[in-house]
């Protein structure tokens, strides 16, 4: 396993983190921002694996997400700021697909009622080796 360049803690610490993690109502996000796409991010249910999660498209009827701010705003005030900051995330599957074109997949819809942030830089995502590139899906469950 080589090293990523995402930081974070150790893989155990991690394991313990999401056994303890409080759960209810609720999923756990990850913002995943890649440049030209539209998905939003990782979704998965409390104590369940990242490995887990699914990539989702936002429905934003009922809520906002959190960076829907302009495309060509200001550093730290534009499109996809929040990059893998970690969310507590309320609202439910629709139970349809839209299609993302620029990454060609057909993802779940997810309703977005309410969320709030648990922690800005969680580190690596999937693995400790993982590799963000923002011009390309280099962070998938594996």
């Amino acid at each position: 396993m080589g090293a990523g360049n995402m930081g974070g803690p150790t893989q155990e610490e991690r394991d313990a983190r999401i056994a303890s993690e409080p759960t209810g109502d609720f999923f756990y996000g990850r913002r995943y921002y890649v440049e030209k796409t539209r998905f939003w991010g990782y979704l998965r249910k409390p104590r369940q694996s990242w490995s887990r999660a699914k990539l989702v498209m936002m429905r934003e009827d009922k809520k906002l997400a959190p960076d829907r701010l302009p495309e060509d705003g200001p550093a730290g005030g534009r499109y996809g700021f929040d990059h893998n900051t970690e969310y507590r995330i309320r609202g439910y599957y629709t139970g349809e697909d839209a299609y993302d074109p620029n990454s060609n997949r057909f993802l779940p819809m997810f309703m977005l009622t309410g969320y709030e942030v648990v922690d800005r830089q969680p580190g690596w995502l999937f693995r400790p080796d993982d590799r963000y590139d923002r011009h390309r899906i280099t962070l998938t469950p594996r």
